[in-house]
């Protein structure tokens, strides 16, 4: 029982339902080593009692975080404020990167006017209350699934608080202990004056001298929306070669594909899979959701030939060798079965962009580089110090040197200084590739997408990687992400990423969360989570046991909503997010108040709470962005002919025989092709796979959804999925170029001129009114 309520108390989950009917007991000592790893000791019954002990006499008068959302009441924390609090909020500093602009810095201290009503505050120079925009929140929903929230830190020390400098003070009145209930959401406290959405420090002082700090987020209720009705392109970038490439896709083919797409077919968006660090090695793990760093991309997807730099080397010579070499690698990719190597492919441009580096910046490009410096600071400066230091020692950092495991450390400081060439080398790339990424979203804007380039988040990062060294105080060591056991994994999963741990999160304002979306949302036109459960709750698995030996633990979810909320506020841009497979109740409800598009792919689309057959298009939710696949499920002519079955039988994946299978398959099938055909999307009739791949996407398009995907490979017949999930070296994952219905890899010019593809997007066309001719009345 203590057990249990310690784990209670930090957000650690002892038992889950991975369905309705059914409640599993997590092992005690998973819970024990999941405690462990938040720094919590319960390895013995006294150290239970001891931990619980003082957690349980903690005095909380704020938790970690408070958020207020726009136009809704205050959050318990706040409203329920004994009455005669003082309440002294310090607004964040205006210069922080994605930061509104075009107005004065906001002032760094607010304070209550002298004349003002008892208890009410407005910021220096303002006029009239509430010329700031209303804000709020509503109490947040109950946390879904078995774990509990995670506990707040322990308060400061009791006794007089006086507001410190620079604050704006709020004294609540004695004759309003509460705030408004949940029904009266315009209801707001005569002493709130809201502050400007940011994250700001809060600071309490209660009449008995007691006195809290928090983060405090003021966040827009929900996130900007896309235009209903846009579609778009979902791609793997490295498959995506073009007659230019070196050996795989990159930043300069995804700018083509958005502009053809743009202004041929009418896309409103190209969304890519995540184009994170990567670890390098040998060879380098290619999945893209595994990566080094999530908060910097990949030098690998730069086109050379597209930096300034490139035309004034001098070594020309050189240059034209490392081209005829990247032609010989598209070559062997695109006509000779060779898988794509993106090592073969970073060694060339590696090469490439040092003879590049060796060019003089101009005085205007100079410029603009200091304040790519400037503006990403220390999280660049390590990131780049990461990969210096990994050419000299390997990329596993647990194994180099002791005094250069730790970032701060005065060996790592000299290490620093021995390769200030190296560090700039690496900085200079990730500008490169930044200054690329908006050329490509300002090229689909140009196009006339409404979207533009939609960015990947990958749920975690590489246990040996940047992120890990330079945060390592924000990580969870020794465990894993991954999933519990479910109706299609038995086993369950184990995905090698370690956590963030939800209380350093919560300690340090979630300044690494922030500083990561800000990186990807700098130019995108819409961002993309994978596995987006995971602002909820993670499963995490003790390293060295089975994914069944896991257990939920609990995040923050308001505030981690909030601050997604924020961030993508200020750039503009909407959120799709992954929400297949397991989800607790309440999650998807709790996301779409927020604006956060799900995802629905449509052989999962069934009527689930009735007689489980294919939805029907007008019972699709709206918030969604709807596909016929994704890059870890079959391509739609797989599943329409059954290749995907014999694939993994091939392989040893499947769990039944491979007859009993395929009669699975071919049932799930044919109810949908039955309903195609009763919904008239079917004219050409049973037998035609390219009439049933594009009535498949005829369906889509009439559902509601704001968003439809089509899968790029499926406009060309592809039958191979870019990653087989269950698979490592028996399966080419993430290696795979675009291929057509034969199995020949097809480039992206290919790919724009094909009839099939072009047959493909007039279905999802919009349909434009009948225009009569002149003098004709329309009926």
């Amino acid at each position: 029982m203590g057990l249990s309520r310690l784990a209670a108390l930090h957000g650690v989950a002892t038992s889950y339902s991975p369905s309705p009917d059914v409640t599993v007991s997590v092992p005690d000592d998973t819970v024990i080593a999941v405690l462990a790893a938040l720094g919590v000791d319960a390895g013995t019954p006294a150290d239970v009692r001891k931990c619980l002990a003082a957690a349980e006499s903690r005095s909380r008068l704020l938790p970690p975080t408070v958020v207020v959302w726009a136009g809704e009441p205050l959050p318990p924390a706040l409203a329920g404020l004994p009455p005669g609090s003082t309440v002294t909020v310090e607004p964040e500093p205006s210069d922080l990167p994605g930061h509104p602009v075009g107005r004065p810095p906001a002032p760094l201290s607010m304070r209550a006017r002298a004349a003002a009503p008892a208890g009410a505050v407005r910021p220096p120079g303002d006029g009239e209350a509430g010329s700031v925009p209303v804000s709020g929140s509503a109490p947040p929903a109950p946390l879904p699934g078995n774990a509990a929230p995670a506990p707040a830190p322990a308060d400061a020390a009791m006794g007089p608080a006086p507001a410190p400098d620079g604050g704006a003070t709020a004294s609540v009145p004695h004759a309003q202990p509460r705030g408004p209930e949940p029904d009266a959401p315009d209801a707001l406290p005569a002493w709130w004056i809201p502050p400007p959405h940011g994250v700001h420090r809060v600071h309490v002082r209660t009449p008995d001298n007691r006195r809290a700090t928090a983060t405090l987020v003021a966040a827009p209720s929900r996130l900007p929306q896309p235009p209903e009705g846009t579609h778009g392109f979902l791609v793997q970038l490295y498959s995506l070669l073009s007659a230019r490439s070196w050996g795989m896709g990159d930043l300069g083919d995804l700018a083509d594909l958005a502009v053809w797409a743009g202004r041929s077919v009418g896309s409103g968006f190209v969304q890519v899979n995540p184009l994170h660090a990567a670890v390098p090695g040998k060879p380098t793990d290619p999945s893209p959701y595994r990566p080094s760093s999530r908060r910097f991309p990949d030098p690998v997807h730069l086109h050379v030939e597209s930096i300034p730099e490139y035309g004034h080397v001098r070594d020309r010579a050189t240059l034209d060798d490392l081209r005829q070499d990247a032609a010989a690698l598209s070559e062997a990719v695109l006509n000779k079965g060779a898988l794509i190597d993106r090592d073969a492919v970073w060694e060339l441009k590696r090469q490439a962009l040092e003879l590049v580096a060796q060019v003089p910046l101009t005085p205007g490009r100079r410029a603009d580089y200091c304040d790519f410096l400037a503006e990403q600071g220390q999280a660049l400066e390590d990131h780049a110090l990461w990969c210096a230091l990994a050419e000299v020692h390997g990329p596993g950092w647990h194994t180099w040197p002791e005094a250069l495991r730790d970032p701060r450390s005065p060996g790592t400081a000299r290490a620093r200084s021995e390769l200030l060439d190296r560090v700039d080398f690496h900085c200079r790339l990730a500008w490169l590739t930044a200054t690329q990424l908006a050329a490509a979203q300002r090229a689909a804007e140009d196009a006339g997408m409404a979207v533009g380039i939609v960015h990947d988040l990958a749920v975690g990062v590489h246990p040996a990687g940047a992120d890990t060294w330079s945060q390592q105080e924000a990580f969870a060591h020794g465990m894993s992400v991954g999933a519990p056991p479910d109706a299609f994994n038995a086993r369950g999963q184990d995905w090698g990423l370690p956590p963030w741990r939800p209380d350093v999160l919560a300690a340090t304002g979630y300044a690494a969360y922030r500083g990561l979306l800000r990186g990807l949302l700098a130019h995108a036109g819409a961002l993309r989570i994978d596995h987006v459960m995971g602002l909820f709750r993670l499963w995490w698995v003790p390293e060295g046991r089975p994914p069944t030996d896991g257990t939920y633990v609990a995040y923050d979810a308001e505030a981690m909503l909030a601050v997604l909320v924020l961030e993508a506020h200020r750039a503009g841009t909407s959120v799709v997010g992954e929400d297949l497979g397991t989800v607790a109740p309440g999650v998807r409800e709790a996301l779409a108040r927020r604006g956060v598009l799900g995802t629905s792919v449509l052989w999962f689309e069934r009527d689930w709470e009735g007689d489980g057959r294919p939805l029907a298009p007008e019972k699709w939710r709206r918030d969604c962005l709807a596909t016929a696949t994704t890059h870890d499920l079959p391509s739609t002519a797989a599943r329409l002919t059954g290749d995907h079955v014999t694939l993994r039988h091939r392989l040893g994946l499947l769990t039944r025989s491979l007859e009993e299978e395929l009669t699975a398959d071919l049932t799930d099938t044919a109810e949908w092709l039955a309903l195609l055909a009763r919904l008239r999307m079917l004219p050409e009739g049973d037998g035609d796979e390219e009439a049933a791949v594009r009535a498949v996407h005829r369906f889509l398009r009439r559902t509601p959804a704001r968003m439809t995907g089509v899968w790029l490979p499926d406009t060309v017949g592809d039958r191979r999925p870019q990653n087989l999930p269950g698979t490592w070296d028996q399966y080419p994952n993430w290696r795979l170029p675009i291929a057509d219905a034969e199995g020949h890899p097809v480039t992206l010019e290919e790919i724009t001129a094909s009839p099939r593809l072009h047959a493909l997007m007039e279905v999802l066309r919009p349909r434009k009114p009948r225009t009569a001719p002149p003098g004709e009345r329309r009926p």
